[in-house]
């Protein structure tokens, strides 16, 4: 399976490098795919390789979209709509405001009856965007360890087989997905952000995740 990964930050990285890690071609977009730190990261992660959104679009039959989610649907735009189209889009965005934290709260940029990833599957609307990987630190995406079980990844989307491939690979990133219905479901998943982070900026705890208990 070729992977296409649209930004070269932390996150993008992470999860490259963990798809890289399950034996999937991967390509990093960015905005210079030649810049030194992005160079150095492709000789680093055997298997991965650079290009640009555009490229890295085209290339995958899966597409990750790791950017900052106030240049989101900018980044689409440079990447090209229609080299989504037909294909499982990862949305690991959260709208984030450029503003610091109040009280530990980050600030985002939507209210509470929208979500940056209703509007990433409206910029997309050919594609099938499913939002998942964003209530969690990037150092944690891939198989991370903890001694009270397999923790939770929520996911939400539109198409039930996209949604079955993204948990697939949840699953093999050693997370145990939880299906929480269509795009709209954004609107209470990208918030998890906020409370994952919540520890951290009062506490310094950057290790945990969230799981799903059920009766």
């Amino acid at each position: 399976m070729n992977v296409g990964v649209l930004g070269s930050g932390d996150v993008g990285r992470a999860l490259g490098a963990g798809f890289v890690k399950h034996g999937q071609d991967t390509m990093l977009g960015t905005r210079d795919p030649h810049k030194k730190e992005i160079q150095d990261w492709v000789r680093n992660t055997t298997g991965a390789r650079a290009g640009t959104f555009d490229e890295a679009a085209r290339f995958g039959e899966i597409v990750v979209l790791a950017v900052l989610g106030r240049i989101a649907e900018s980044v689409i735009e440079l990447a090209g709509p229609e080299n989504l189209a037909g294909k499982t889009v990862i949305d690991a965005t959260n709208p984030l405001a450029d503003e610091s934290p109040v009280n530990g709260v980050l600030k985002y940029t939507t209210g509470p009856n929208e979500s940056l990833g209703e509007r990433i599957q409206a910029k997309v609307h050919l594609a099938h965007v499913v939002k998942a990987f964003n209530s969690v630190g990037n150092a944690l995406m891939v198989n991370p360890h903890f001694s009270q079980g397999t923790p939770t990844m929520f996911l939400c989307g539109n198409s039930d087989d996209a949604k079955a491939r993204v948990g697939a690979i949840a699953r093999q990133f050693g997370w145990e997905p939880y299906d929480c219905g269509s795009i709209v479901s954004a609107r209470a998943i990208e918030p998890l952000c906020m409370l994952w982070c919540l520890p951290g900026f009062l506490r310094n705890d950057w290790q945990h995740a969230f799981k799903m208990l059920t009766n």
